[in-house]
């Protein structure tokens, strides 16, 4: 089983059935400046038995294509 690159963000909804959205904060260094710099992302999950709620901190995985833009699935809530 091919394994996708594993992410650990916020959940900031859970509107949709079966959907969660989160947002991760990724810390990087800037080019030219050599300064460390945060860039935020928000990703669509799968999340089948609709378990996280708002403010959970999850972990989410890349895997096949759900829907036009869900391309990640839950693993596991951390908190």
């Amino acid at each position: 089983m091919k394994k996708g690159k594993v992410v650990e963000g916020l959940v900031t909804s859970e509107r949709c059935d079966k959907t969660i959205t989160v947002l991760v904060k990724l810390k990087s260094s800037h080019q030219l400046y050599k300064r460390p710099v945060t860039k935020k992302k928000k990703f669509k999950a799968h999340d089948p038995k609709n378990e996280a709620k708002s403010g959970d901190r999850v972990k989410i995985m890349e895997c096949r294509p759900f829907s036009k833009d869900k391309c990640f699935r839950l693993i596991e809530i951390v908190k």
